[in-house]
């Protein structure tokens, strides 16, 4: 696996994880190193971490050597194998464990990568970190002795899928909805081998699309948000007649769902009807939504007695929020879903049990059901590769001052004109792209206003 020359770590530990092409970018070296180096970061609060990993060719022998470099440092490793994100997040937050993820999510076959957490799932980021964990693997590569024991640690295995899925059914009660049809889309990714061990016992007839764990994904990219990637999913649930169809990513941290005439719900609706449902049971409650999320959830959080908080994109944003307001649930417009009660952290899964127990508890159809919280017209993201990104964001800020609009720098640049319609334009941290978000009052105005934006991006 592993590949001549110097591997440079700096190229794949990004700002919240580790992401990179397997055998040259990310090799069994550089998972050793990284292993010891984050020994060395946690050892003074715990002596065992947890690994878990998805179902890419080069994730177990990665794992491997990452508990290789963590047993040799001098702590122990308990191995939970296969797993989703959110269940490496539960092992860490039940267990009260440091723990690591090796996964690359939707990326191509070829890429692998680690997400790394403190014990509860408290995320890790190059500020709190992430940065140290680097340049002490760094180090390890370029020479230097690893870290080394008196008393190397020890290898344990531990199953935790069953207690995965009690834990999330506990958290939302499906026991008294109506029998639900309901086609997911694995991806053949993790939640081929989450969504059975959950959904079993529940009032539901599932119908499996690429259930089969391959991490060469055969059929389509395991992103949801790709348009392209939700084609089978819709034309299934079409053709069975089913309630419901959710699509999963790679590793199962975030869900997309689809109505029963096979329209996408947008992740702003489902943050928004998720929402309702956690301050029914916390009257009063913080409720966190990114910049790029529909205004629809903060005027439906303050409609509900909520307080709406708005965020920066990003998990490791989202989770530091949650601790600082006390909040009770966050979403994103990428799918991602934030839970108190799941240790702050992203889980797809939780999400689809909330929708689904909200389908099932009335009669009507979904479409019918999240029609109050899909007020407005949003383009998605829309990526532009741009020679000179600070001269493209000056030129918008040129365009939002003319137009007598309000500009906000939280992240990105959010524009907001008088007649309440918005966009929000941010650089890629990795790539020369400009990444532009767009919500209008209908689908008219929001096309308008997306193609003038795009012109001054793109001219």
């Amino acid at each position: 696996m592993d590949a001549p020359g110097r591997v440079d770590l700096s190229q794949i530990v990004k700002a919240y994880d580790v992401r990179g092409l397997v055998g040259s970018q990310l090799t069994v070296d550089a998972a050793r190193a990284l292993g010891g180096a984050f020994a060395t970061l946690v050892a003074g609060e715990a002596k065992v971490v947890v690994v878990a990993h998805d179902m890419r060719d080069s994730s177990p022998e990665l794992s491997a050597a990452f508990a290789d470099g963590a047993t040799a440092a001098g702590l122990d490793v308990v191995m939970a194998g296969l797993g989703s994100t959110d269940l490496l997040y539960f092992a860490s937050g039940v267990l009260e464990l440091p723990g690591a993820m090796f996964t690359a999510s939707h990326n191509p076959a070829r890429y692998n990568g680690i997400k790394m957490c403190l014990a509860g799932a408290v995320p890790l980021s190059l500020d709190s970190g992430l940065a140290q964990i680097r340049d002490g693997a760094q180090a390890v590569l370029d020479g230097a002795p690893a870290p080394e024991a008196d008393v190397p640690g020890t290898v344990s295995e531990r199953n935790l899928l069953g207690d995965y899925a009690a834990y999330l059914r506990s958290l939302v009660d499906l026991s008294g909805i109506r029998p639900l049809r309901v086609v997911v889309d694995a991806g053949n990714g993790m939640a081929g081998y989450t969504v059975p061990a959950v959904f079993d016992g529940l009032p539901l007839q599932v119908d499996e699309l690429y259930f089969e764990l391959d991490g060469s994904f055969p059929n389509h990219e395991a992103n949801p948000l790709e348009p392209a990637n939700l084609v089978d999913l819709q034309a299934e649930v079409r053709r069975t007649g089913a309630d419901i169809g959710l699509a999963f990513d790679g590793d199962a941290d975030r869900c997309f769902v689809i109505d029963e005439r096979g329209e996408a719900v947008s992740p702003s609706a489902i943050t928004a009807l998720v929402a309702s449902r956690e301050l029914a049971k916390a009257p009063g409650a913080t409720i966190l939504y990114n910049l790029i999320t529909s205004r629809a959830v903060p005027e439906l959080v303050t409609a509900l007695g909520g307080n709406p908080v708005r965020t920066r994109v990003g998990h490791s944003f989202i989770k530091a929020e949650m601790a600082r307001t006390g909040a009770v649930f966050g979403g994103e417009h990428s799918a991602h879903y934030y839970f108190e009660d799941f240790f702050r952290a992203d889980t797809g899964m939780l999400a689809a049990l909330h929708v689904l127990a909200a389908l099932g508890g009335q009669q009507g159809p979904l479409s019918g059901l999240v029609a109050e919280y899909a007020r407005y017209a949003a383009s998605g993201e829309i990526n532009s590769e741009v020679a000179d990104v600070p001269g493209r964001v000056a030129a918008v800020r040129e365009w939002a001052a003319a137009h007598d609009a309000d500009v906000d720098d939280m992240d990105g640049v959010t524009v907001s004109l008088p007649d309440g319609n918005w966009f929000n334009v941010r650089a890629s941290n990795t790539e020369p792209l400009l990444r532009l978000n767009v919500e209008a009052a209908d689908a008219a105005q929001m096309a308008q206003l997306r193609d003038e934006i795009l012109a001054l991006i793109r001219s």
